[in-house]
Order: C-alpha cells, then sequence, then structure tokens
C-alpha cells in the first residue's frame, strides 16, 4: 500500500510503500511521548525504506534520543533517527541504520486513509504517565516494555501483511 504523508506546514511531503500499514501498536515510553505523542503516546507504521520519495528534505531535521550517560558520563543516543520538519516540528518518521530496510512513519504524518486495525497493542507501558488514559476492553492488548511480536509478524497473523 503506498502511504502518503506531510507535516502540518506541507514543507515536507513524503510517500512510501508499506506491506503493514495497519496504526496498531501505541508507544508510551518517554521518547514517544514528549517528541510525538499528544495523547501521551505515538503509533509508528513500517514501509520499506527503499521506496522513501521525500520532497522538501531539505527541511528535514533529525533527533536522536539521548538513553543515559557513558561511564565516561557523556550522552549515549539512541542509533534510531527521527525525522521532523525543521519549520512546523511535526514528527515525520524515523529510521535506524539496525534495519537499513525498514523505515518507520508516524501514523499521525500520514495522510493516507489507514485501514482500523483488529485490536491495539499498547507498549512500553511501564513508562506511561500517570495522567494517560489506557484504553481497556478486550481488543486492547497490554505489555509493560516491547512485545516479541514484530509488525510484521502480528500483520501475517491477522491475515493483513500486503504484499
Amino acid at each position: 500500500m503506498k502511504l502518503k504523508g506531510s507535516c502540518h506546514c506541507k514543507s515536507v511531503q513524503f510517500e512510501v510503500e508499506s506491506y503493514t500499514p495497519y496504526p496498531f501498536m501505541y508507544c508510551y515510553c518517554s521518547i514517544c511521548r514528549k517528541t510525538a505523542g499528544g495523547g501521551g503516546y505515538a503509533i509508528n507504521i513500517m514501509g520499506q525504506a527503499d521506496t522513501l520519495k521525500v520532497k522538501g528534505m531539505k527541511h528535514v531535521k533529525i533527533y536522536r534520543a539521548i538513553l543515559g550517560k557513558t561511564k565516561q558520563n557523556k550522552p549515549k543516543r539512541s542509533t534510531g533517527r527521527r525525522h521532523f520538519c525543521s519549520h512546523c516540528a511535526s514528527c515525520l518518521w524515523i529510521s535506524d541504520p539496525d534495519w537499513p530496510e525498514l523505515v518507520h512513519p508516524f501514523a499521525s504524518a500520514i495522510d493516507t486513509p489507514l485501514p482500523l486495525p483488529p485490536e491495539r497493542v499498547h507498549l512500553m507501558l511501564d513508562y506511561a504517565a500517570n495522567w494517560c488514559d489506557i484504553p481497556k476492553g478486550k481488543h486492547e492488548i497490554y505489555f509493560v516494555t516491547y512485545p516479541e511480536e514484530s509488525i510484521e509478524a502480528w500483520h501475517k497473523r491477522h491475515k493483513l501483511y500486503k504484499k
């Protein structure tokens, strides 16, 4: 499925092919909450990095989250690169050199109508802010940290993988 996305001010527009377009995974970690999550979480989708096409790349900046300190008291940075618009600060996508074949657009940046997932996975709940209203229900799945099941495996299990 071709996904088209943009930042709020439209300085950056992008498209990417995704075999896994269902926005089912809500991340409550402090990085997602503080950089992208108005509801206390962020939702990422997965796309094929070699299909990513960007208009306005000169307006894209990258943030690498600080994960803590090294033994030498220097900041330990995440390998993940959070791409955002330098004008309006909209979060666009995450990439990571450890998985060069993938890119993870933020669902909030996607302009293409996305399919509704049959369930929602809430992860990194040990890091959720106390004010987060985490939905309860039979189609809500919870993890205190990160689940073992990948985005691709979740889509395949639900017969939603679109290649």
